[in-house]
């Protein structure tokens, strides 16, 4: 199979079920953004971090890969007019997002209550898991927009919302295991 097509030249790509848009289209730019977040993901894995976290980050991966092939479909091509289902698409399920809560509920036991926003940062472990949480909030808002035109299954919104959450807690139990500094934001009065 060849990398390259040359079906893009001209600045269009194929969506699953074979519908053309243009490359800046909000759907290409959601599940682009979902690829990118995964990249992401993928390098925080590479991290010295614990092996749970490690396991659960390839979960997160597989799921968003399948979040990325429901925004990469085109609806009317996923469904017949019967309503049956045309193409085979993976689902994200209620189970995906609780797994999520549960791991941010294990993780909040063992850290200290937060009384402030926190300054990303500490520790490049950290960091690379802040800059994912960022790229999590993109992806949210680019597949919210999209969902405005083009509703699809709402527990991708669902799932990328805790996964910014989970990504958050993550970066505060990375802090602790790495013993890096975690510094409140306080707001600078006037003089």
């Amino acid at each position: 199979m060849k990398i390259y097509t040359k079906t893009g030249d001209k600045g269009t790509t194929a969506l699953f079920g074979g519908t053309r848009v243009s490359k800046h289209h909000i759907r290409i730019e959601s599940y682009g953004t979902v690829d990118e977040l995964n990249s992401h993901l993928g390098m925080l894995r590479d991290q010295q971090i614990d092996e749970h976290s490690h396991e659960i980050l390839l979960r997160i991966q597989d799921r968003l890969f399948t979040i990325g092939s429901t925004l990469a479909t085109d609806p009317e091509k996923a469904v017949l007019k019967s309503g049956k289902q045309r193409l085979e698409i993976p689902k994200v399920s209620i189970e995906d997002i609780e797994l999520l809560e549960q791991e941010m509920d294990k993780m909040n036991e063992e850290l200290p209550p937060m009384t402030h926003f926190v300054l990303p940062g500490g520790h490049q472990t950290v960091s690379v898991c802040h800059i994912a949480r960022c790229v999590c909030r993109r992806a949210e808002r680019l597949a919210t927009a999209l969902y405005e035109i083009e509703p699809f299954e709402d527990t991708v919104l669902q799932y990328l919302n805790r996964l910014s959450d989970y990504l958050f807690v993550l970066a505060r139990k990375l802090s602790q295991d790495l013993q890096a500094n975690e510094i409140q934001w306080i707001p600078q009065k006037e003089s």
